[in-house]
């Protein structure tokens, strides 16, 4: 195995969790060349990454389809020895499958699978069993590599650790409420909620990427006698995020890409499902982590895989019946006095997968 490429061009959180086959066929394949494929903008979160050899990237906002005809022509060019599409959709099924390359794999539920050299399928735990998403990436490779690796991995640079060090000189949590998708997001009520029982001694970071510099502020604005909360909000990169949530004492996310990005890093967290569910396979992968979503049976929960723009409801109640004192007594647990910051590995309020 000589020259491989992995095709994700999905959103953030999909590509963090696809890097686990970058981990597996390093491991297997040292000598590799591993390149990657994503959409524009995805590509900075393998900036310095020490394993790829390249990042391919597919403008997918304009003109689409020319580009991705011109990736294809520079696909056949390499003579990959294999090529991965992590995607079931047409686009990339196309790219994997004309690529030229000796392998060619991709999810049998791809309308463009007959032109794979191997066939997946793609299993999505509807019969009971949980399958999360880093393992359906790892069938991929069944035959090719013992797959071992389950976590994601991400790769912040020493620049990225040295930019954020003014932030970590003391004990830090952060939230990172946005979302691609309304009905992911934690309302900013509960979050003001829980920001304002948490204790006046502990430094409070807002993440999030330009687009919810709006959001951010408006958390701050429903906390004006806070002055330990702080937005970074599109001032840092994905890997300074990465970066900073690898140290904090809890990283609080919705079930979105920076639940992801602590996977990533194996950072503590604590995530917070509305709408969707875990059993869809996107549960936090971190040594310390916790769920949290509503304990009430709600008939119209999950009412999508990926999340809506709007309540079908109108009444949002996957994100109002979100318990912030359980939330603040798993921080508590960790939080003993201002100088005393124990870990604990009790995972109190792992609520069921369903």
């Amino acid at each position: 195995m000589k020259h491989v490429l992995i095709i994700q061009t999905a959103f953030i959180g999909d590509v963090i969790l696809s890097t686990v086959l970058i981990e597996n066929l390093h491991t297997y394949y040292p000598y590799a060349k591993i390149d990657f494929l994503v959409r524009q903008g995805n590509e900075s979160l393998f900036d310095g990454h020490p394993y790829l050899n390249n990042v391919l990237v597919w403008n997918k906002k304009e003109k689409k389809y020319s580009h991705l005809f011109q990736l294809l022509l520079q696909l056949r060019k390499h003579r990959y020895d294999l090529v991965l599409t992590v995607q079931r959709y047409a686009a990339t099924g196309l790219l994997c499958g004309l690529s030229g390359a000796k392998q060619r794999i991709g999810y049998d539920k791809n309308p463009l699978s007959f032109l794979f050299t191997q066939k997946t399928p793609h299993l999505t735990g509807k019969t009971g069993r949980f399958i999360h998403e880093t393992t359906r990436c790892n069938q991929l490779l069944e035959g090719i590599v013992p797959c071992s690796i389950e976590r994601p991995k991400l790769y912040p640079s020493p620049y990225d650790y040295k930019r954020i060090a003014a932030f970590t000189r003391i004990p830090y949590l952060i939230i990172a409420p946005g979302s691609v998708w309304f009905t992911k997001q934690t309302p900013i009520q509960k979050w003001i909620a829980i920001l304002n029982k948490i204790p006046p001694f502990i430094q409070i970071y807002i993440i999030g990427s330009s687009k919810e510099i709006p959001l951010a502020q408006t958390i701050l604005a429903g906390l004006p006698d806070h002055t330990n909360i702080h937005s970074l909000a599109g001032q840092l990169t994905l890997l300074q995020s990465a970066a900073l949530m690898e140290s904090a004492l809890f990283n609080l996310v919705n079930d979105s890409a920076p639940l992801h990005i602590a996977s990533a890093m194996n950072a503590p967290v604590i995530a917070l499902y509305c709408s969707t569910s875990p059993g869809f396979g996107f549960t936090p992968l971190s040594s310390e982590s916790y769920i949290i979503q509503a304990e009430v049976a709600l008939p119209c929960r999950p009412c999508g895989r990926h999340g809506k723009s709007a309540c079908p409801e109108k009444h949002f109640n996957c994100g109002q019946f979100l318990d912030e004192d359980k939330i603040l007594q798993i921080i508590s647990k960790k939080i003993a006095s201002p100088y005393s910051i124990p870990v604990t590995e009790d995972k109190i309020f792992s609520a069921p997968i369903y």
